[in-house]
């Protein structure tokens, strides 16, 4: 009979174990879901609106640096052109459209390349042309071929504005203006810092 008891009672105190891990596990699961569901409702609302205005501050700052003029009352105004250390150059601006009406953005703006024209709407397009280097540059794409520029812009309303940035190699540093020039767009000349 000892063998017997012996046995229940194994049996007993695994069902015992296995009743309280589960048990510690969905109060753990359910104590974590509460604190995930609370910190996203109050945490970030704040760095959104902090977020929103930081965009809102970078929307408008102080220095035009070109203004094109595109079709459908599309308007780019491009305000920061940044060399990094990596060798790259950071073009950033606002498309703007100022038609009485909403306007789709062309789709000649991603240029006609293949992989850039797979990955949907975006300024995939954009040139820069050294004149001086007699050397033009195009917008940088990933291994996948998405352009390192803003996408996915199908339309914009009356109005209204987006903030845009477009990624290319950055000339050498003997190369202080070059032409930007955007597929649909005015073509216009950026001093670069």
């Amino acid at each position: 009979m000892s063998v017997r008891y012996a046995g229940k009672a194994r049996r007993g105190a695994a069902a015992v174990l296995l009743a309280v891990g589960l048990t510690l596990v969905a109060t753990g699961c359910g104590g974590e879901g509460d604190q995930k569901n609370d910190r996203p409702a109050s945490s970030p609302t704040t760095p959104k609106a902090s977020d929103s205005n930081k965009e809102t501050q970078t929307q408008e700052p102080a220095e035009v640096l070109a203004s094109l003029k595109g079709q459908k009352g599309l308007e780019l105004s491009i305000n920061v052109a940044e060399r990094d250390a990596g060798g790259f150059l950071t073009i950033k601006g606002r498309l703007t459209n100022t038609a009485g009406s909403a306007t789709i953005i062309p789709a000649q703006t991603a240029g006609d390349e293949t992989e850039v024209v797979k990955h949907g709407n975006s300024l995939g397009g954009a040139t820069l042309v050294d004149s001086v280097g007699k050397k033009r540059y195009y917008v940088l794409r990933d291994t996948d071929g998405r352009p390192l520029t803003t996408t996915g812009m199908p339309s914009l309303g009356a109005g209204k504005s987006i903030a845009v940035f477009m990624q290319f190699p950055a000339p050498p540093v003997s190369t202080t203006e070059v032409s930007f020039q955007l597929p649909t767009f005015e073509p216009g000349t950026i001093k670069l810092s």
